[in-house]
């Protein structure tokens, strides 16, 4: 995900997730996801591959740490691969994976293009493969342009749920606040070939002007990361001098994070910035500095239950032959300064 993130229960917790379940994989689908839909069940002890983008970010560590944790309540050899940014890498990792005899495979691939060849690889060994996070298409490069039934299952968030969140929250800052629609722009930040991402900013644009008509927007394309954002914002705060305030999400914390400061760099009040974040890890270090802050709210995705999720999904496919769900779910929380310690968040 893009970079989606955090550790909030422990592992029994994990197991009790208020999961929202779509529908049940059609037969390509399953095909796509699974390569082997029709398997036996595994009778000995099952090997699973965790294959993560950029597993140093503080939601991937979440999300491994809880995907370890579930697979050593069920018994299960896991092994988490960090991909970095390294789309070459990806391909290389799951045929090592498969030649390693792994039952099953969970990818958050750095590049969506990836996709057709991991499925295809995967299907031709006979391993079941499901996404987290990101959605992976089985036909083409472009997950935004698949049809729904050649997408692999996937565990993680709802894009729209939490954009919705996110917009609403941000409307209710500027509410608040008492700022006009003529001086005041929105920034959207993300990485615009993730498609998750856009999920989480179109739904946030249109939870935001449902509420408050009439304030333009701005998209900005980043890496999704503080740098790359903040370099980015920097550029379009130089292109749009005037502007009194500023309205910023994004597809996670890092892009918000990174316009924040950007913002308050060029000199802006905080008091003109109404950020609201998506994973809190980043977020939560600007209250708890107790300094005033652009961030106002930030929505809390815990990677643990999503590892830990993801994990008990394919545990239940290669064990029981249970059918992958096309998407499974785990909550969600919008925090502040007021509330994200007794929600538990952990900053990164």
């Amino acid at each position: 995900m893009t970079t989606v993130r955090n550790r909030r229960r422990t592992v029994a917790a994990a197991a009790g997730l208020l999961v929202t379940l779509g529908m049940t994989a059609c037969s390509t689908g399953q095909t796509s996801g699974g390569g082997n839909a029709q398997a036996a069940p595994v009778t000995g002890k099952i090997s699973m591959t965790y294959l993560q983008k950029q597993g140093d970010q503080q939601y991937f560590i979440g999300e491994a740490a809880g995907a370890k944790a579930k697979a050593a309540q069920l018994g299960v050899d896991l092994k988490v691969v960090n991909l970095g940014n390294d789309a070459n890498q990806t391909v290389s990792d799951v045929q090592s994976a498969i030649a390693q005899k792994t039952n099953g495979l969970i990818i958050v691939p750095p590049d969506p293009s990836v996709g057709p060849q991991v499925v295809q690889t995967a299907k031709d060994a006979g391993v079941a493969l499901i996404s987290s996070d990101d959605q992976v298409c089985a036909t083409g490069p472009d997950p935004s342009k698949c049809a729904a039934s050649a997408l692999l299952p996937r565990i993680g968030f709802s894009g729209q749920q939490m954009g919705q969140q996110v917009g609403q929250r941000a409307a209710q800052e500027f509410q608040k606040a008492g700022w006009a629609a003529a001086d005041t722009r929105i920034i959207s930040a993300w990485q615009q070939d993730v498609t998750v991402c856009g999920d989480r900013v179109n739904a946030a644009k249109t939870a935001f002007n449902a509420v408050v008509p009439g304030v333009q927007s701005i998209d900005v394309g980043t890496d999704n990361t503080p740098t790359g954002a903040q370099d980015k914002v920097a550029a379009t705060l130089t292109a749009n001098p005037g502007v009194k305030h500023w309205v910023i999400w994004g597809c996670n914390d890092e892009n918000v994070q990174g316009g924040v400061t950007a913002m308050q760099n060029a000199g802006i009040s905080p008091d003109n910035i109404d950020g609201v974040g998506l994973g809190a890890y980043l977020a939560c270090k600007d209250w708890g500095s107790g300094k005033p802050s652009g961030m106002k709210a930030a929505l809390f995705i815990n990677g643990s239950d999503v590892g830990a999720l993801a994990v008990q999904t394919m545990y239940d496919k290669l064990k029981n032959s249970k059918p992958f769900p096309q998407e499974a779910f785990a909550p969600t929380q919008m925090v502040d300064a007021t509330n994200w310690q007794s929600s538990g968040v952990q900053c990164s």
